[in-house]
């Protein structure tokens, strides 16, 4: 199996809750990050594998970004505007479940619909994640890293731009809207 095949996500609000579904296709044995750590919230979460949610109120600067680690770990963070950092929200732990999936796991992350960006009637989201993997087979240092989004927009990785914000989901909507990641 080659070692990274693709990375799907999806978002659907659901009695209240935000669910993100994120899953990932390709040899799992060469993923770091799975197991080993502490659940629970950690800074620095994208220099490994995580998965991220960014959510915008339609119409404000102002964004909040959710990591979610295979391992259990999860961060979220305030911005004001384009990598403008505010103080760090006191949210509730989100809901994870990692689970195997075809080819590869998947990593559930539900979160309280307070734990959103008020203001506005719809949500502007991007959806990204960061693999990290274990290119010879040994968990030595020097894994390659990917990057995985719904749109790269710049010559480097940056999910921060807001114009990858490119789902638009009603606050009133229910539904899974599923998307491979690029």
């Amino acid at each position: 199996m080659p070692a990274l095949i693709g990375v799907d996500a999806g978002v659907a609000l659901v009695e209240g809750e935000l669910c993100c579904r994120y899953r990932l296709r390709g040899d799992v044995a060469r993923v770091r990050g799975l197991r080993g750590l502490a659940s629970g919230r950690c800074d620095f979460l994208w220099k490994h594998t995580c998965f991220e949610l960014f959510v915008a109120a339609e119409g404000s600067t102002a964004y909040r970004e959710f990591n979610f680690s295979p391992s259990g770990q999860w961060a979220t963070y305030d911005f004001g505007d384009y990598r403008q950092p505010l103080a760090d929200p006191a949210l509730p732990a989100p809901r994870m479940r990692m689970r195997p999936a075809t080819e590869g796991f998947a990593l559930e992350a539900v979160l309280p619909f307070s734990s959103l960006p008020a203001g506005g009637t719809a949500w502007e989201i991007g959806l990204a994640a960061v693999v990290e993997m274990d290119e010879n087979g040994a968990n030595e240092a020097g894994g390659s890293m990917s990057y995985w989004a719904l749109r790269h927009l710049a010559a480097r990785p940056d999910f921060h731009l807001r114009e990858s914000f490119i789902l638009r989901h009603p606050a009133s909507a229910h539904g899974l809207e599923s998307h491979s990641l690029l």
